[in-house]
Formats: C-alpha cells, sequence, structure tokens
C-alpha cells in the first residue's frame, strides 16, 4: 500500500523559505530565526518537487499576507517537472477565507471538484 497521496490541495500555502516571499513568522516558527541554508532549502517545498509529487490545486488570493509568490513558485515547479496541476488566484480575499472567498463569485471547492474528476483514476 503507498502513503503517497493521490492529490495535493494547497489553499494560501506557505511554500518558500529561501526566496523574498518567505512567510518570516511561518519560517522562524518551524526553523527557528537562525535556520541553516541548508535547512531553508530542505524546507521549500519548491525546491522539492519531482516528477512523483502528486497532481496538485492551489488558491491564493493576490492580497494576502503570505505573499501570492508561493503558490506561483510551486505551480512554476510543478509545471516544470510536468506535474499535473491547477492554479485559481483571486484578486483580494486576504488569508484565512476558508471554503468561501466573499469577494468573488468563483467557488474554488467547486473548482476543485471539476479538477478532481479530471485525474486519471487510481
Amino acid at each position: 500500500i503507498s502513503l503517497r497521496p493521490d492529490f495535493l490541495v494547497l489553499i494560501y500555502p506557505v511554500i518558500t523559505f529561501t526566496d523574498t516571499a518567505t512567510h518570516t513568522g511561518s519560517r522562524d516558527n518551524l526553523l527557528g530565526p537562525n535556520a541553516s541554508p541548508e535547512k531553508l532549502k530542505e524546507y521549500s517545498n519548491e525546491l522539492q518537487v519531482t516528477p512523483e509529487t502528486p497532481p496538485t490545486f492551489l488558491v491564493h488570493a493576490k492580497d494576502d499576507p503570505v505573499f501570492v509568490r508561493n503558490t506561483i513558485l510551486f505551480a512554476d515547479s510543478l509545471n516544470a517537472k510536468g506535474v499535473p496541476s491547477e492554479v485559481l488566484l483571486y484578486e483580494s480575499g486576504g488569508h484565512g477565507f476558508g471554503l468561501v472567498n466573499p469577494t468573488s463569485d468563483i467557488k474554488w471547492p467547486d473548482r476543485l471538484r471539476e479538477w478532481m474528476n479530471k485525474l486519471p483514476a487510481k
């Protein structure tokens, strides 16, 4: 039995600890304020993507204090490795809007369902 997830759903994710888009509070809480460059690279998810990374659905608002570049970096890495992905970017909504972004008529759970239905059956 494989423990690899069949897909990922990342909503306003913190992805990078090496880029200027780093969310320093998350980085410092996870790794401490003086993490080594090696640790920062190890925990920067955009640097860990392989062709075996599960297909990924990403959602982010452009005005989120967790910079949207986190999502874009990960999506670019997925695309570079040939991993299926979909990105939904809201113009606004901030961080923590949950299942419904009140600033948009686009409901990400509906888009997620559509995307999941297109994934190959396992």
